[in-house]
């Protein structure tokens, strides 16, 4: 079960795909779109990377900052991002900490859910159904 709506999302410290440390504090004051996928370079989780990619712009243009986060490695990570030219940061949880504490852990990686974080800190929404070819326009729709 994913965390409830009004919840304080949990903080965490990580490294990002160039290696640099990220703290989901860093961010404080900023609406979030977090968004959790089971792997780099598959057909679906590459797919809902594009969407990100290709309505970047419509995400700077509101201040929202665009994390994606999965149990892969920084390489991975790096070479996804590169491949892809993905312009936003991809997060390393390969000890899976991340995606337990936000319940999206499914026993071997993580689980497809968003997570929209409030420029409080709160939970907002939670997108347990993502279709992966529209997943930043239906996120955009529901930020409004």
């Amino acid at each position: 079960m994913v965390l409830s709506l009004g919840t304080i999302a949990p903080d965490f410290t990580t490294i990002d795909d160039e290696g640099k440390t990220v703290s989901l504090s860093d961010f404080k004051g900023k609406v979030i779109v977090m968004y959790f996928y089971p792997k780099d370079d598959t057909p679906g989780c590459t797919k809902e990377a594009q969407s990100f990619r290709d309505n970047y712009s419509q995400y700077q243009d509101k201040e929202i900052v665009i994390l994606g986060i999965s149990m892969d490695e920084q390489s991975s990570h790096r070479k996804f991002k590169e491949k892809y030219s993905l312009p936003f940061q991809l997060l390393v949880d390969s000890d899976g900490e991340i995606t337990k504490s936000y319940d999206v852990h499914d026993g071997v990686r993580s689980k497809r859910v968003t997570y929209i974080i409030g420029n409080e800190g709160r939970i907002n929404h939670v997108d347990e159904k993502v279709k992966t070819d529209s997943h930043a326009q239906d996120i955009l729709a529901t930020l409004g």
